[in-house]
């Protein structure tokens, strides 16, 4: 499996991936990651393992079809067949889903479809739910909506604030991102559709 990892931030997991795929745990190739913000230290986590890596601002594109299509044609240059979004911050549309079908894969700190979006720790907080999780799923135009591919629960505690729980939620999400990615390169899915939303079949 050929990677391309999109990033706006920490790279937290992009390192886990990284060094699963040095140790030989896990069988894909990230071939280039781009970040949609300069200076992140996710840039610096690809760099330090010799990694291609690249900046392509939101800011920088007349329109974000002429983003996404940038993304694409980057992507496509360094051979990527698979794409993961690990903290990027952007919405992408079907100029870029369309290019990769069902092969764009989201980590998302929640167990979808519960708190969507980009403050899911927090929103559990201010809920009082007593549990809450990680979820990795195919990418469609919807906000965190797409087929779920695994889920993993996180429990709250008493004592957690937003920095104790989003740490607990990064590691859940390090496993489940390793664990996931080496379930679709040794067995493969297909996309069930005989229900309203396409749903993931394993196959085992």
């Amino acid at each position: 499996m050929k990677l391309g990892v999109l990033v706006s931030g920490k790279g937290s997991n992009l390192e886990a991936l990284l060094t699963s795929e040095a140790s030989g745990a896990l069988r894909t190739e990230t071939r280039v990651v781009i970040s949609n913000v300069a200076g992140v230290r996710a840039l610096e986590v690809a760099a330090r393992a010799d990694k291609k890596n690249l900046v392509l601002t939101n800011e920088s594109f007349s329109s974000r079809e002429a983003f996404e299509t940038a993304l694409v044609l980057q992507l496509r240059e360094h051979g990527v067949e698979w794409v993961l979004l690990a903290g990027f911050n952007r919405l992408l549309t079907s100029t870029f889903l369309e290019a990769f079908p069902d092969r764009v894969v989201n980590i998302h700190p929640s167990l979808l479809p519960a708190f969507v979006g980009p403050l899911a720790i927090r929103q559990a907080l201010r809920h009082g739910v007593r549990q809450t999780g990680v979820t990795l799923h195919l990418v469609d135009e919807g906000i965190d909506t797409g087929p779920i591919l695994a889920q993993a629960p996180v429990p709250i505690l008493d004592s957690d604030d937003e920095s104790t729980l989003a740490a607990r939620v990064h590691a859940v999400e390090h496993r489940l991102l390793v664990e996931t990615l080496r379930r679709i390169v040794d067995k493969g899915f297909a996309l069930s559709r005989t229900s309203d939303r396409p749903r993931v079949v394993w196959n085992d």
